[in-house]
C-alpha cells in the first residue's frame, strides 16, 4: 500500500513522504487520538473545571499579583495570562493541550534517540491515557504546568546542539527549570542536576553549564528579590519551616529530643502511631503549630517551626529515614488506598454531583476572587453521559503504582546487564523522576498529585533503555 500511495502520480511530494512515516507511528498516533478524545469527555463532562482548595490561593494571587508565603507565583501567572477570556474553561483546556504536549515531547525525544516505536509509544501510555492525569489535568492546580516544564527541560538536555545552537538551547533548559522552580518550589534541586548533566553531557564544557545556571538564576533571583520586597524575608516563599515541621511531627519524639522550652510548645505528647496525618499540623486548628499567636506562616513561627524539625531530624536521623521512606513508600502501592484523607482523596476523583462551594475562609475569599476572574458562578457543572463515561474510565484506567516501580527499575537493572552497551541517556530522566518522588517524603507528605510529574520520565528512561539508544539526529527512516 505504501508503495502504491508514493507511485500514485499527482500526489504531493511532501505528502508521499510523510505517509509511510506516519504509518509507522500509528500506534503513537492511536494513542494519542485517544487521549485527546478523553480529554474532550473530560471537558464536556465537568463545565467549566475542577476545584481543588489551592486553586483559590492561586486565583486570589493572578488577581492581586502579590508573591504568596506558602506557594511561588507562577501558577498563579499562568492563571493571570488567560484572564482575559473570563472562562476557566479555557485555562483547563490549555492544561489538557500541555498534557498532550508534554506525551508528544516524550515520543519524539525517545524516538529521536533511536528508542524503538513500541517503547516510546509505551512510554507515553501513562501520560496519555492515565485517567487521574487527565482528572488532574482539569483541576485549577500547578501539575499540570509543572509537568510540562520540567519534561520539556528534559528533553532538551538529553539532546546534543550543534555549533551555536548550543547557546540557545542552554538557555531554554534554565528558563524552563526555572520556570518549574516559581511554579513549584520542588523544582529548584533540578537546576542543580540539569547543570551536572549538562557538565557531564557536553564533555566538560563548563561554558553549557554556566549557561543553563545562569538562564535559571536570573528569573529565580528576581522571584526571590520581588519576594524580599514584598514580605520583608529571603526566599521564594515563607512556609519551608512550617512544612518541615510537620514532616517530622511523623515521628518527633520530645523526650529523645529534649527541645528548649521555647520549642517545646511544639510537642504533642501522642505517640506517633495515633497522630494525625502531617498536613493537619499546618491547617487543623487544634495544632501546636496553628495556636501560636498571630498567622502560621509569620517569620518568627516558620523559624521555630524549622528550628524544631531540625532538632527533631538530629535527634533522630533514622526514624527521619524511616519516615521518608514510608511515605515514599505510598507511591508504589498495588492499589490506591485512600490519604492522607478521604476529603483530599476526593478531589482526585471525577464527581457524581457538583462538589459542595469551600467552607474555610480563605476558600471563600479566593471564590470570590474567582468569580471575578470567570464574571459569572463557578460552581463546576456535571454533565451526563460524558461525566458518567469519564468516571467509568477511572474506575479502570489507571497506572498503578507497583508498575511505576517497575518502570523505574528497568533502566537501572538493564543497564547493569548491558553495562557498555547501553547509553547514559537514561540517567537524567530517571534521576530527575525519582528526585520529584523523593523530595515531596523527604520534606512535607506523600500525595497522589506529586506522583503523576514523575512518570511521563521514569517512561522515558525505560524506552531509552530498551533499545541503544544515540545522541545522533533522528534516523532517515523515522519521520514524524
Amino acid at each position: 500500500m505504501v508503495g502504491w500511495v508514493r507511485g500514485r502520480r499527482g500526489l504531493p511530494d511532501g505528502l508521499s513522504l510523510a505517509l509511510p512515516g506516519a504509518l509507522r507511528e500509528r500506534w503513537f498516533l492511536v494513542v494519542l487520538g485517544l487521549g485527546a478524545a478523553l480529554r474532550a469527555l473530560a471537558m464536556l463532562g465537568y463545565r467549566p473545571a475542577l476545584w481543588f482548595p489551592d486553586s483559590y490561593t492561586y486565583v486570589v494571587t493572578a488577581m492581586r499579583p502579590r508573591p504568596d508565603l506558602v506557594r511561588p507565583a507562577g501558577y498563579s501567572m499562568f492563571l493571570r495570562l488567560f484572564e482575559p477570556f473570563h472562562s476557566f474553561a479555557v485555562v483547563a483546556g490549555v492544561q489538557h493541550l500541555l498534557g498532550l504536549l508534554t506525551g508528544v515531547l516524550v515520543y519524539l525525544t525517545a524516538r529521536r534517540l533511536r528508542a524503538p516505536a513500541w517503547a516510546a509509544t509505551l512510554a507515553c501510555v501513562p501520560i496519555l491515557l492515565d485517567a487521574y492525569q487527565i482528572e488532574l489535568e482539569h483541576l485549577l492546580v500547578s501539575d499540570t504546568l509543572f509537568t510540562t516544564l520540567v519534561v520539556a527541560a528534559v528533553c532538551l538536555a538529553v539532546r546534543r546542539a550543534d555549533g551555536r545552537g548550543w547557546v540557545v538551547r542552554a538557555s531554554a533548559i534554565g528558563l524552563l527549570v526555572a520556570g518549574a522552580t516559581l511554579t513549584r518550589t520542588v523544582g529548584l534541586p533540578l537546576v542543580a542536576l540539569l547543570g551536572a548533566w549538562l557538565l557531564y553531557r557536553e564533555r566538560g564544557r563548563v561554558a553549557v553549564a554556566a549557561v543553563t545556571l545562569a538562564a535559571a538564576a536570573l528569573p529565580i533571583v528576581g522571584y526571590g528579590v520581588w519576594f524580599h520586597a514584598t514580605t520583608g524575608r529571603i526566599g521564594l516563599v515563607g512556609a519551608n519551616g512550617a512544612f518541615l515541621y510537620a514532616k517530622t511531627m511523623t515521628f518527633a519524639d520530645c523526650a529523645v529530643m529534649k527541645p528548649s522550652p521555647e520549642l517545646a510548645v511544639l510537642c504533642d505528647p501522642r505517640p506517633p502511631a495515633q497522630r494525625p496525618p502531617s498536613q493537619e499540623y499546618i491547617w487543623d486548628p487544634a495544632s501546636p503549630l496553628v495556636k501560636l499567636p498571630g498567622i502560621t506562616f509569620t517569620r518568627e513561627t516558620d523559624a521555630l517551626a524549622g528550628e524544631f524539625a531540625s532538632l527533631a531530624i538530629r535527634s533522630q536521623p533514622l526514624d527521619y529515614l524511616g519516615s521518608v521512606l514510608t511515605e515514599l513508600g505510598r507511591s508504589f502501592t498495588l492499589d490506591r488506598p485512600v490519604y492522607p484523607d478521604q476529603e483530599i482523596y476526593d478531589h482526585y476523583l471525577f464527581p457524581v454531583t457538583t462538589p459542595e462551594p469551600p467552607g474555610r475562609y480563605p476558600a471563600v475569599v479566593g471564590a470570590g476572587f474567582a468569580q471575578r476572574y470567570e464574571r459569572g458562578p463557578i460552581d463546576t457543572e456535571v454533565v451526563e453521559p460524558y461525566a458518567g463515561w469519564m468516571r467509568a474510565y477511572q474506575g479502570v484506567a489507571a497506572l498503578p503504582g507497583a508498575a511505576l516501580l517497575v518502570i523505574l527499575l528497568v533502566p537501572p537493572v538493564v543497564a547493569v546487564v548491558r553495562r557498555a552497551e547501553l547509553s547514559t541517556a537514561w540517567v537524567l530522566p530517571w534521576a530527575t523522576a525519582v528526585t520529584l518522588l523523593v523530595m515531596p517524603a523527604a520534606v512535607a507528605e506523600f500525595d497522589y498529585r506529586y506522583v503523576l510529574p514523575a512518570v511521563p520520565l521514569a517512561g522515558l528512561a525505560a524506552a531509552f533503555a530498551a533499545s541503544k539508544p544515540s545522541f545522533s539526529n533522528i534516523p532517515r527512516n523515522v519521520r514524524i
